[in-house]
């Protein structure tokens, strides 16, 4: 007979495979398929891999796996939050704690309480761990757009002002990451796929 905490974990790994339908905005590199929250939070893992020495402040580096890891599983139920959106973003909405305690909730209390917490220090961005996953999940799809011809930024209207707004936070973890983000950024107004509206 199998355990209850072995059948709770079956039942959380089959509703989570939920998340390669949720398709993000962003498109895949060089591609104009959308990515999917899967593959989203696959490729920040491998980035958090590799990129982890350039972090400013040591981290631990399961812990921000686990992060980007399960950042996104909330979408389950609470849909892709676009980052430019003007009316709904990750830090006003309900729906995705109430999603998160649905969704982690399918398993053991520990784990559950675990990977609840986790999420809950991802979406706060203090720790360390939290700010250079939160560092990840901005890169990605700057790198993205950079090769896309400027993707979402000229799809949705999305200018200069807005993409620093949102990237800054990557020099909150990582000195030499900033540089390099803040340089695709201007590289990008100059290239013309990135406007930069003018101030009088």
């Amino acid at each position: 007979m199998q355990s209850e905490d072995l059948l709770k974990q079956i039942r959380f790994i089959k509703e989570i495979d939920k998340i390669k339908y949720i398709l993000r905005r962003t498109k895949l590199f060089n591609s104009d398929r959308p990515e999917n929250d899967a593959e989203h939070s696959w490729h920040l893992a491998m980035m958090t891999i590799v990129l982890a020495g350039h972090s400013d402040t040591p981290v631990d580096v399961l812990k921000v796996l686990k992060m980007v890891l399960i950042h996104d599983i909330v979408e389950i139920d609470a849909g892709d939050t676009f980052i430019y959106d003007t009316q709904k973003s990750h830090t006003n909405t309900d729906n995705e704690t109430i999603a998160a305690k649905r969704i982690f909730g399918l398993l053991p209390d520990e784990q559950t309480k675990e990977l609840f917490a986790i999420w809950q220090e991802f979406e706060e961005g203090q720790s360390n761990e939290a700010k250079f996953a939160k560092t990840m999940d901005r890169l990605e799809p700057l790198l993205q757009n950079t090769s896309n011809n400027g993707g979402t930024w000229r799809e949705f209207d999305v200018d200069y002002n807005k993409v620093y707004e949102k990237k800054k936070v990557i020099r909150e973890s990582s000195a030499s990451l900033w540089s390099y983000a803040e340089k695709l950024i201007n590289e990008s107004v100059d290239k013309g796929i990135l406007k930069k509206k003018e101030t009088n």
